[in-house]
């Protein structure tokens, strides 16, 4: 069989986009929604198998899937350069859209209030970075801002760079956070160091430190949380 596997060649109530109209979005399972993105699939499989296949490839986890490189999903045969390009357009619209609806609650009272505003931005990159998120006197976010960005057994850190946005916009307040793309959220000892540094420097301004996160995937740790 060569010919390209269609979808508009399945039947009407196999096709995503008419099962879509006909039961509502809610009805469609993520190798079905993948499918309507890239339209169609290989010489060898439908659009929603071969979807399914990239899925298995991740344990059927979406959080996984976003971690995939442009490179990573290429190897998959029916996936080119656009329909990978979809699919990671997709998913960052996604991830955009959770750091939206999470900034609607803007005070921090916990660590895992801050947590919250990182994960989605730190939690599936294979690199570090480091971020500070400034605060008002009433610890209402006023703005995140990213510090550096390194490779993934580390980044450079300048303390002026951390407090410069901190002074520029009047922040009363500060939370650095910092991901480790291994997963693994014990504080190195450069990390307790920075820690110092950064405190060290906040006092002499007048800025209150508040926290350093440590963001591994889904899990965090926190500097204040066990007071250190």
């Amino acid at each position: 069989m060569n010919e390209n596997i269609s979808i508009k060649n399945w039947d009407v109530n196999d096709r995503p986009r008419e099962k879509m109209l006909a039961k509502g979005i809610i009805s469609l399972s993520d190798a079905e929604l993948l499918a309507i993105l890239i339209g169609s699939g290989s010489t060898k499989e439908s659009a929603v198998d071969l979807c399914k296949r990239i899925l298995n490839s991740v344990d059927n986890n979406l959080h996984e899937l976003g971690k995939l490189q442009l490179a990573e999903l290429q190897k998959f045969h029916g996936i080119g350069e656009a329909k990978a390009i979809s699919i990671m357009a997709a998913l960052e619209l996604g991830r955009r859209r959770k750091i939206s609806d999470v900034l609607e609650k803007k005070t921090i009272q916990s660590s895992e209030d801050a947590f919250g505003i990182f994960q989605p931005l730190l939690g599936d990159i294979n690199h570090e970075e480091f971020w500070v998120l400034l605060l008002n006197s009433a610890n209402k976010i006023i703005d995140k801002v990213k510090i550096s960005q390194g490779g993934i057994s580390g980044t450079i850190v300048d303390v002026r760079l951390i407090l410069q946005p901190a002074i520029i916009k009047s922040a009363s307040a500060i939370i650095v956070c910092h991901n480790h793309p291994s997963g693994n959220t014990e504080p190195s000892n450069e990390d307790k160091k920075i820690t110092e540094k950064i405190k060290a420097a906040a006092e002499i301004f007048n800025i209150r430190f508040l926290d350093h996160i440590i963001i591994g995937d889904k899990k965090y740790f926190s500097f204040s949380d066990h007071g250190i």
